[in-house]
């Protein structure tokens, strides 16, 4: 698998594309997370599962060049890349799960990340799941485990920023492709067969702080977020950061 490609094509993304005069023609990725009403989710499995199927599917072999996926991934990522997150259940989830994407599963989570194109053509299969009301209860943890199951990245969380699951949702996808260059060239390989597992955790204000200080380095990628819907344009939402292998 030419899995080096795809990652070439993360490491030169620049978040400075034009977006098209047309706003149906603007670029997206479909997120849909998995939100039963009697049973929901584990928040922080539930962005974990985000990230991950997001990141399979940028580096997935249907994204190769040539491949059936590539022509989408190349002009969604040459733009200004956004996602968009809805939720679904029962029928709804089985029915988006029919379109070309990706799914993982974190615990009891489930998240699909599907093939980006253009919004004003987005199937209505995923169109009609609520965007708004995206949300479920839980804590992140403040600490990584280093346990030994294959997870190279943390996905660390703003302090002091609240954000719907949904919203966060999309930060910490978009974390786990920028992030993915962070991880290691001889493990790239075992990261993706193993899921693109990554951890989720909240920063607080010192580890924040000494986060931001390491992207000079280069030891850390910065989300920054357009300010589109919630928080203020430029807002650092998520930093992703290694995580040594246990």
């Amino acid at each position: 698998m030419a899995l080096s490609q795809n990652f070439a094509r993360l490491t030169h993304y620049s978040p400075r594309g034009v977006d098209p005069d047309d706003p149906a023609l603007v670029l997206a990725m479909p997120l849909v997370l998995q939100i039963e009403k009697a049973t929901p989710p584990a928040r922080a499995d539930l962005l974990a599962a985000a990230a991950q199927a997001t990141a399979l599917a940028c580096l997935d072999p249907r994204s190769e060049p040539g491949a059936p996926w590539a022509a989408e991934f190349d002009a969604w990522c040459a733009g200004r890349i956004r996602k968009i997150a809805r939720r679904a259940r029962g029928a709804q989830w089985a029915a988006a799960a029919d379109l070309p994407g990706v799914t993982a599963q974190v615990g009891q989570a489930q998240a699909r990340a599907f093939v980006p194109g253009p919004v004003g053509t987005t199937d209505r299969r995923l169109t009609k799941l609520q965007i708004e009301g995206t949300d479920v209860e839980g804590e992140l943890p403040g600490t990584p485990i280093v346990d030994g199951r294959g997870a190279r990245l943390c996905l660390w969380v703003a302090p002091d920023l609240p954000m719907t699951v949904g919203k966060l949702a999309a930060q910490v996808a978009h974390a786990s492709m920028l992030g993915a260059v962070l991880v290691p060239t001889d493990q790239a390989q075992r990261w993706f067969d193993d899921g693109c597992p990554v951890q989720v955790c909240q920063a607080d204000r010192r580890r924040w702080a000494e986060l931001l200080e390491g992207e000079t380095r280069g030891a850390a990628i910065v989300v920054r977020d357009a300010g589109y819907t919630e928080i203020a344009p430029g807002s650092a939402t998520v930093i992703a950061a290694p995580l040594p292998a246990g």
